[in-house]
Order: structure tokens, then C-alpha cells, then sequence
């Protein structure tokens, strides 16, 4: 089974919630794209806050996973720190790549670029996942 096979076949139900998709997944990048539905919207039809930070965190996550130690029980986050810097628009796909900041015995530290297709920054988040 591939890296991205394991994630896939993760049961994430408030990613599935989200509609996550999963498209790439190594060691030292994980990269899922997520459609901005209007239930992830505020009033004026862009990505909610809470949704970036939602979607960034099950990529984080899922990141952590692949990387967790064999005698790991698994991971839960501690720590989340969200830059938002633009918008998404309902309907746009945004992207989000993860990558390892840190990744010790104990924690790990990942951060998650998201964007729009073309390019456009939404927010870069940086996580602490506690090693279980």
C-alpha cells in the first residue's frame, strides 16, 4: 500500500465532512484540495476561517500519521497557528501542501500552505502534532 493509499483509507469522517480529497501523499509532502461549498462560506460567499483552519489540520494530521514511529499509538494536535492572508470564493478548489517542519519523537510540526488553483495564497498554518 502506497502513502497515499494509507490516508486514503484512513477513516476521517469531519475531512470527509469537508469534502477532502487526498491526492498526493510522501513522506515529506501531503497535498489534498478541498471544493469552497457554500456551507464552508460566510455571508459574502468566501471560505469561512474556520474551514481553512479545519481543512489545514486534517492535512496536518494525516501528514503526522504517515510519519508516526512504529510503536505509535497514533496523534492528536496541540498547538494550531493560522495566517490568513486572502479569500477563496465559493466554488473555488483550494489546495493545501503540507510539509515537515519538525518531526521528532515526541511531536511533530507541519506547515500547511493553502491556495487557490491559480496560485492565489489563502493562509499558511503551522501545527504541533503530539506523538500518541
Amino acid at each position: 500500500m502506497t502513502l497515499l493509499e494509507k490516508i486514503q483509507s484512513m477513516k476521517m469522517p469531519f475531512a470527509e465532512l469537508k469534502g477532502v480529497t487526498f491526492t498526493e501523499a510522501d513522506k515529506d509532502r501531503v497535498v489534498a484540495r478541498m471544493v469552497v461549498r457554500p456551507e464552508l462560506c460566510t455571508l459574502n460567499h468566501t471560505i469561512h476561517g474556520g474551514a481553512v483552519m479545519a481543512f489545514a489540520d486534517s492535512v496536518g494530521a494525516a501528514a503526522t500519521v504517515i510519519n508516526l514511529p512504529e510503536d505509535a499509538k497514533g496523534t492528536t494536535t496541540l498547538e494550531s497557528k493560522t495566517n490568513f492572508i486572502g479569500g477563496a470564493e465559493e466554488g473555488a478548489t483550494v489546495i493545501a501542501t503540507a510539509t515537515p517542519v519538525h518531526r521528532g519523537r515526541r511531536t511533530q510540526v507541519w506547515q500547511t500552505r493553502l491556495e487557490t488553483e491559480d496560485g492565489k495564497l489563502v493562509a499558511v498554518v503551522t501545527q504541533t502534532q503530539m506523538v500518541l
